[in-house]
């Protein structure tokens, strides 16, 4: 999209379309929405119920990769939606699935047994990542997330293998410290604190605040159910049950944890995909940005969907995050006519093509679009 394209944009009328949209699915807001969602949890359980009934038996990637979409499922198509307060709306459901109540207190390892903590996400992914997209205040603005590596002496190829060892770690590495050092740095700013500049070696010291934290509310805890608690209870089976589920559940962690790289680092990623250096205001303004800094993959069916995690309605998902998930697949195509009206690219591709652009964003092979102070074909 050229800067003058960019530019001519109608904002008003933009967002005059897109709030008729949103009106219009929240009409459509029912009891089936929420009958969909524990449809996706039905399936999320089976794989998790599959996985663990045969890592038992002998370490397996089967097993692992069932284990795996269970992990997965539990964070893209439970947490995220329900936190995001896209069932709120639905009257008479159980309290467990609106966002005050998930993974509250001891539901946590019910509802999301995951490193990241319920409160970090909220802050770093909720409210950070989705009203700062691809500014310098988004946390998750992968290119400069990663100057340390596109801008060191480090040779190309041993740059995308760093990435590519990265991939099997990242929520641990990436995720649950950003999420603590955001919240702790909300928390701060309510409390009109100052918090002392910290190195990412302290920020996981146990003798910091911050890596107190890291360390009691999420490595330990998910360390103690994942590979202690889970493999534990096959020990009446013997000790090679126990010991399989356990080095099974190691390689799910590293399975989850490249599954969920591919889908979600990419969504915001690529030299076709703009960033901004300048905050944004407006109503359209912030719809244009959701838009061109975001890209799906392909969609159309609860199958296909649910192993992306519906996460391949990326731009829906960005213009309108309090809508239940099969409603994504409603207005999926109508965004698409409001962006050929305004003459605004709608970015959709193959997973697989996203992540090679992510990847080289990351490496420093390429870098994304800059609308505000040149024109890009």
């Amino acid at each position: 999209m050229s800067l003058k394209s960019y530019q001519n944009v109608d904002r008003e009328a933009l967002a005059k379309d897109l709030d008729e949209i949103h009106k219009e699915v929240l009409a459509r807001v029912c009891e089936q929405d929420f009958k969909h969602l524990k449809k996706m949890e039905r399936w999320g359980q089976l794989c998790s119920l599959l996985g663990y009934g045969t890592a038992w038996i002998f370490p397996n990637p089967i097993s692992a990769l069932l284990i795996s979409q269970g992990s997965f499922t539990r964070w893209t198509q439970m947490t995220h939606p329900i936190v995001h307060k896209g069932y709120d709306k639905i009257a008479n459901i159980p309290a467990s699935y609106t966002s005050t109540k998930f993974a509250q207190g001891w539901r946590r390892f019910i509802d999301w047994p995951d490193w990241i903590t319920p409160a970090g996400w909220h802050q770093e992914h909720d409210i950070l990542h989705h009203y700062n997209l691809g500014e310098k205040r988004d946390p998750d603005h992968l290119q400069h997330n990663m100057q340390w590596l596109r801008q060191s002496n480090t040779p190309m190829g041993l740059r995308y293998a760093i990435v590519a060892l990265f991939t099997t770690s990242w929520k641990i590495l990436y995720y649950t410290p950003r999420t603590h050092k955001e919240l702790r740095i909300s928390q701060a700013r309510k409390k009109r604190e100052v918090l002392p500049a910290m190195t990412r070696i302290q920020a996981w010291s146990p003798f910091s605040q911050q890596g107190r934290a890291l360390w009691l509310e999420s490595i330990l805890p998910y360390i103690g159910f994942r590979f202690i608690l889970l493999p534990l209870l096959f020990l009446p089976l013997g000790t090679f049950a126990a010991s399989s589920v356990l080095l099974t559940s190691l390689l799910a962690e590293a399975f989850t944890n490249m599954h969920s790289f591919l889908v979600i680092v990419p969504n915001h990623a690529g030299d076709d995909v703009m960033m901004f250096e300048d905050k944004g205001k407006g109503r359209g303004e912030f719809f244009l940005r959701q838009i061109l800094g975001s890209v799906n993959y392909p969609t159309g069916s609860d199958f296909n969907d649910f192993f992306y995690g519906w996460l391949n309605y990326q731009i829906e998902h960005h213009l309108w995050p309090d809508i239940p998930l099969n409603q994504y697949q409603y207005v999926q195509p109508k965004v698409v006519e409001v962006c050929k009206k305004h003459g605004i690219p709608y970015r959709q591709d193959s997973v697989f093509k996203r992540l090679r652009k992510a990847v080289d964003i990351m490496v420093g092979r390429t870098s994304m679009l800059i609308p505000m102070t040149h024109a890009n074909g």
